[in-house]
């Protein structure tokens, strides 16, 4: 089989439309799919052979300047998100990428509603975007610790037992609003098990110049673990569609996890069916006539 071919047929699998069935537990983080018998150096060849497919999509995105790709990360820590993205993107250009993460609103952003700042930053036509983390940690970390909506300064009749599935709302129509006006939207959610989480966390905590990457905070949510893993659950339940679908991508293994989101990317980009703009006739003539002074110079 193509590579190309069999790598979209191994991201299909994860891939999630219509999320009313779905389980967490279903999807094993420590699954590779068809690839069990798979060398590393095989992997690695078929992650370039995906990303050089990526990168002339890319440049077609960027000539046809119609469409334009949001592509976002959810996880929990560790999960391997800044790796993926690092491995997925190494080959385009970094002129039409835009990477954006998300951290704890500023004073600024709550004074806005929780979708504004991301609102702010949607790729331009032509271009790919990336949220590494994003809105959804508003049906994720601040449903885990409900304190933190004391600080967004909702008056306090619109805070409800319904506010999570009425977010959830928004969220939908937000996001189809977007595939309507040519922002092609793609959710990734890093699936890490717990035991691999604590095996990443000692990694860190073990290796002086990757102190950097740890936090205390990492403890007090990884305390937090099943409210997480629910909250996720219900989140891809109630926002996954045809539109905007979720990808639950095993990541436990860090190469296959780059495998399923390059080849997630690529099938998006190529659903678009892009070209290069044609030239018109007489524009065509100006290049030929161009050609011939340049050919004429001595």
């Amino acid at each position: 089989m193509n590579p190309l071919k069999r790598l979209l047929k191994i991201a299909d699998q994860y891939r999630i439309d219509d999320g009313k069935k779905f389980r967490l537990k279903d999807v094993d983080p420590a699954d590779i799919g068809s690839l069990k018998s798979e060398s590393k150096q095989e992997a690695q060849a078929l992650l370039q052979h995906s990303v050089e497919h990526l990168t002339s999509l890319q440049q077609k995105l960027f000539a046809d300047n119609r469409w334009a790709l949001l592509v976002i990360f959810q996880a929990m820590d560790a999960a391997g998100k800044d790796s993926t993205i690092k491995h997925v993107m190494s080959g385009l250009n970094p002129q039409g990428v835009d990477v954006h993460s998300f951290k704890t609103p500023s004073a600024e952003d709550l004074d806005h509603d929780y979708l504004w700042r991301s609102m702010r930053v949607l790729p331009e036509r032509g271009r790919i975007g990336i949220f590494n983390r994003s809105y959804y940690e508003e049906t994720l970390v601040v449903r885990v610790h409900p304190d933190i909506l004391q600080n967004e300064k909702l008056p306090s009749r619109l805070v409800t037992k319904h506010i999570w599935k009425e977010r959830f709302e928004d969220i939908v129509a937000f996001e189809r609003y977007l595939s309507r006006n040519g922002i092609v939207v793609r959710k990734f959610f890093l699936h890490v098990s717990r035991d691999e989480q604590k095996r990443r966390f000692l990694e860190r905590l073990e290796d002086p110049q990757k102190h950097w990457k740890f936090s205390s905070a990492d403890i007090r949510e990884r305390e937090c673990w099943d409210d997480y893993q629910d909250a996720y659950e219900d989140m891809i339940r109630h926002t996954a569609t045809e539109e905007s679908p979720w990808y639950v991508v095993p990541a436990d293994h860090k190469w296959f996890t780059r495998l399923v989101v390059a080849a997630a990317v690529t099938d998006a980009l190529r659903g678009l069916k892009l070209d290069y703009p044609t030239v018109p006739k007489d524009e065509k003539e100006k290049l030929e006539e161009a050609k011939k002074q340049l050919l004429a110079e001595k």
